[in-house]
């Protein structure tokens, strides 16, 4: 074999074996960033999961801090025989405690009429409205009723956006009836309003 050949063969050697080094650093290179991009996708869905997992978990918090259905049930005596001598006994979290702090700045005129309370009931159901307003309840319909009036503080509870838009379907002549005389008699439709439970299935509208 003349020395010609011999340097022909090396050569071609050479280039086989460099062709075939660099083929196997591309594809390790190829492989490096397939993995990359796996690793990258799945530290991406761990991200995902833990963020949808602590949005879940938020969730969960607020309506475990808002789960009870029902509104308390009145259980100050003063409030009950002093108020529930007139009208119903509305619980306090039907209200914020700013617009009972109005209502009960207001005695001398009290929707039309003059209401006279000794100074030690006064303090006795204004500290039980205050300290029991909606925005301190624990109740779904109360944060609802927060919500739904923003930053006012109505006298009346039937000037609560999300009062009205409970009863927005029933005519104004069905709260005109005798037997019910306005909106704000809940006693008359909601027959378990003294528990507090103010729910659909527990309505019943007198004729």
């Amino acid at each position: 074999m003349n020395r010609k050949t011999t340097c022909f063969i090396f050569l071609s050697v050479l280039f086989l074996v460099l062709n075939n080094s660099w083929h196997l650093s591309m594809a390790d290179d190829d492989d490096h960033e397939e993995k990359s991009w796996y690793h990258n996708k799945l530290e991406c869905d761990d991200v995902d999961d833990n963020h949808k997992h602590r949005k879940r978990s938020r969730k969960r918090h607020r309506d475990n801090d808002h789960n009870e259905i029902r509104l308390k049930p009145v259980n100050n005596p003063t409030y009950k025989e002093e108020c529930g001598a007139c009208h119903f006994v509305y619980q306090p979290e039907l209200l914020p405690s700013a617009s009972w702090v109005k209502i009960m700045d207001k005695l001398d005129d009290h929707f039309g009429e003059e209401i006279e309370l000794d100074p030690n009931s006064n303090k006795l159901i204004s500290d039980y409205l205050n300290t029991n307003g909606a925005e301190k309840s624990s109740a779904k319909r109360a944060l609802k009723i927060m919500r739904s009036l923003g930053t006012q503080a109505p006298l009346r509870i039937t000037e609560t956006p999300y009062i009205r838009e409970k009863h927005h379907e029933i005519s104004p002549s069905v709260f005109e009836r005798k037997s019910i005389g306005s909106l704000s008699n809940c006693i008359a439709c909601h027959k378990t309003a003294e528990e507090g439970n103010y729910e659909d299935d527990y309505v019943v509208i007198p004729k």
